[in-house]
């Protein structure tokens, strides 16, 4: 993959890609991916959800779906750099305990550390609320009405050490209507990621150094 980007190994339906999602919120595109992962046929599978939020919502699609989760929130005994390090090491130390070989960031908050992305790089993969390069950041769909935008959607990349800047693997657009609000334009494209996000994981599990050539392809 070049630049420090490691595949992970091609999976089978019969020997899925172990999957770790990290979440922070509601976990609805947990949800769709797990019912995806129910299809047979699917090259991934979860074996354990993450949290950093120890009231996150998504932890109980994990429990309804008999997938083992945890919260692993900050520490409030350390503060700095220090402390999402420390944060990191018990989510490194679960990653191991479970056989993780993909990680896969569902509304995952937080920004990681370098440290962090370089032992995934290339097996740690976000999704986006925007036509990344354009609006990166934690407020996308707001900066999207901002600048008076026709459309938007959403992309799926691998993480890299920058904020939203690694190397693009799909992304599906949607209409901005007149009077939309961010809530309204965040349910629509809500709607598109938990479709794209599956399938992308479904073709880059099973043959993931296809996209070397396919990077930024565009799936509608």
């Amino acid at each position: 993959m070049g630049d420090g980007f490691v595949a992970p190994r091609a999976s089978t339906p019969e020997d899925p890609l172990r999957v770790a999602v990290l979440l922070s919120g509601s976990g609805s595109g947990l949800a769709a991916l797990l019912k995806h992962q129910q299809n047979e046929g699917c090259t991934h599978k979860t074996v354990v959800v993450i949290s950093d939020k120890p009231n996150a919502g998504g932890l109980a699609h994990a429990e309804r779906y008999g997938i083992p989760s945890m919260p692993i929130p900050l520490s409030e005994k350390i503060s700095g750099l220090g402390r999402r390090m420390e944060q990191e090491a018990r989510i490194l130390h679960e990653l191991a305990e479970w056989g993780t070989e993909l990680v896969v960031l569902s509304g995952y908050m937080r920004i990681l550390t370098s440290d962090f992305v370089s032992r995934w790089k290339g097996r740690l993969i976000n999704i986006h609320p925007s036509l990344l390069p354009l609006f990166p950041g934690a407020h996308a769909h707001r900066d999207v009405l901002a600048a008076g935008e026709e459309e938007s959607g959403c992309t799926v990349h691998l993480v890299d050490e920058g904020v939203d800047t690694g190397p693009i693997l799909a992304q599906r657009t949607v209409p901005v209507h007149k009077g939309d609000t961010v809530d309204s334009l965040s349910a629509r494209v809500r709607k598109v990621e938990h479709v794209l996000y599956p399938g992308v994981l479904d073709r880059f599990c099973s043959n993931p150094l296809s996209f070397e050539i396919g990077w930024g392809v565009e799936i509608h």
